[in-house]
């Protein structure tokens, strides 16, 4: 009998553990799979049929998260073929890793501009699985909720379907191409380039921003090189043959332009172009693409290696700048004709100058404004996304077309000496506009002489 009782009381025993051991496990279970879902979204994911349907139907949007260089047609993250869906709109997953004290106006500003709003569904896209949930993620903690994810390989792998990119997106080169360069291979673009030259521009000697980090094997030009001072305007014919011979430029090379200030890089990339290098490229977003992709900077100093001979007569490529002449000759024919003044509204009225060292305001008669950046002449906030890369071209093609600048005309940008007009120019022509030029002395060179017109004021409609 007492046998019997102990086999009886351990039984219970074991049931009663085991029920309550089966318990405390389904709890747990309970509580991770709570915590899994407070941390990890999970979002319906569409199939390339419903992406179709999606952009016929205007109460969606399709958006492409990767960095701008995929949208503008770089082939990254694998992709079988550069380019984005026909349609898309850009929010990169990038730009939510930008510090920035003004990032959420800066982004807010780009979600209205772009269509991206609460009341659509949205279809997120990526090629390597991430970015589009960090972007969905995002949106979702300011209220969206009709979010969705795609992976844009199935569309690149489907031949049949268009993709589409700029027509000289290879002018404007992501981190990783040149990283890639750096590791000795030669990547898409990039495979009949003889001699790849990677240097910094920027302003002044190497210990003002070149000594505090540039991209590996890349050295050092001084802008005072190619637009000495006082005046800071183009240097004449035999300055830039001389510059091009101690930098050890020639007409085959194929060069990279970097820096921590863009406008510099881009400044000077132009007057490469002008001299006649036959293969120029600036590193999209500068310095900063570099660091946020993750790749270290260097502090060695490089020296470039002198030539003997450019191997042509400078410049090559004229045409890429406009003199004060032929600038005054084209505004006399407004009908094929447009002068585009990238600058501030403020400086293009008169109310500033955009200068320390330079007092007068005013503008050119005739020229249109164009727009630049919002604070000061160092701003190009209608042409940079938050991360400093190019800005979807449609929007600052849009506002052209707003304020009556036919792309169809004859384009000559212009600031106030040259160095956002450069880079503006040079975002022309990665869209594919031809007939384009830089008014390279801008209002500068153009009031410096008191017989040329300038005028204040709001334009007159």
């Amino acid at each position: 009998m007492k046998k019997t009782f102990i086999v009886i009381l351990s039984l219970i025993m074991a049931i009663f553990t085991f029920v309550g051991c089966s318990s405390v496990n389904n709890k747990d279970v309970a509580n991770k799979e709570e915590i899994i879902n407070n941390t990890e979204e999970v979002y319906t994911k569409v199939d390339t049929e419903k992406v179709q349907e999606a952009l016929k139907d205007n109460s969606w949007v399709i958006v492409d998260t990767r960095l701008n260089d995929a949208f503008n047609g770089w082939k990254l993250d694998g992709v079988k073929r550069g380019g984005r869906i026909p349609g898309a709109v850009d929010f990169s997953a990038n730009w939510l890793k930008v510090e920035n004290e003004d990032k959420e106006a800066i982004l807010d500003e780009a979600l209205e501009t772009k269509g991206i709003t609460k009341d659509k569904n949205v279809v997120l896209y990526d090629a390597n699985k991430k970015d589009a949930e960090e972007v969905a993620n995002y949106l979702k903690e300011k209220g969206y909720s009709n979010l969705y994810i795609y992976d844009v390989n199935e569309w690149a792998n489907d031949e049949s379907l268009e993709m589409v990119k700029y027509e000289n997106y290879q002018s404007i080169v992501p981190a990783s191409i040149v990283k890639d360069i750096l590791d000795g291979n030669k990547p898409e673009s990039f495979e009949n380039a003889k001699n790849i030259k990677i240097v910094e521009a920027s302003w002044g000697e190497e210990k003002t921003s070149y000594a505090n980090g540039h991209i590996p094997t890349s050295f050092h030009i001084d802008t005072d090189s190619v637009e000495p001072p006082p005046a800071w305007m183009l240097a004449d014919d035999a300055t830039l043959t001389k510059f091009a011979i101690d930098n050890g430029f020639t007409k085959e090379d194929t060069v990279i332009v970097t820096g921590e200030e863009q406008m510099a890089a881009y400044r000077v990339a132009t007057v490469l172009k002008y001299i006649g290098v036959q293969d120029v490229r600036v590193l999209n977003g500068g310095t900063t693409a570099w660091t946020m992709a993750g790749y270290d900077l260097e502090t060695e100093s490089n020296k470039p290696v002198a030539v003997e001979d450019f191997g042509a007569v400078i410049p090559v490529n004229p045409n890429v700048i406009d003199t004060i002449e032929e600038l005054k000759v084209n505004l006399q024919s407004p009908d094929k004709n447009t002068f585009v003044d990238n600058r501030t509204w403020k400086e293009f009225i008169g109310e500033e100058s955009g200068y320390t060292y330079y007092d007068k305001k005013g503008r050119i008669p005739g020229a249109v404004f164009g727009r630049a950046g919002i604070t000061d002449s160092l701003s190009l906030d209608y042409y940079r996304n938050i991360d400093q890369t190019m800005r979807n071209a449609s929007e600052f093609i849009g506002f052209w077309e707003e304020q009556g600048i036919d792309t169809n005309k004859h384009l000559a940008f212009m600031c106030g000496s040259g160095w956002r007009a450069a880079e503006i120019y040079t975002y022309a022509e990665v869209v594919g506009l031809k007939d384009i030029a830089l008014y390279s002395d801008g209002w500068i060179g153009w009031s410096t002489d008191e017989s040329n017109p300038t005028e204040t004021g709001e334009p007159t409609k």
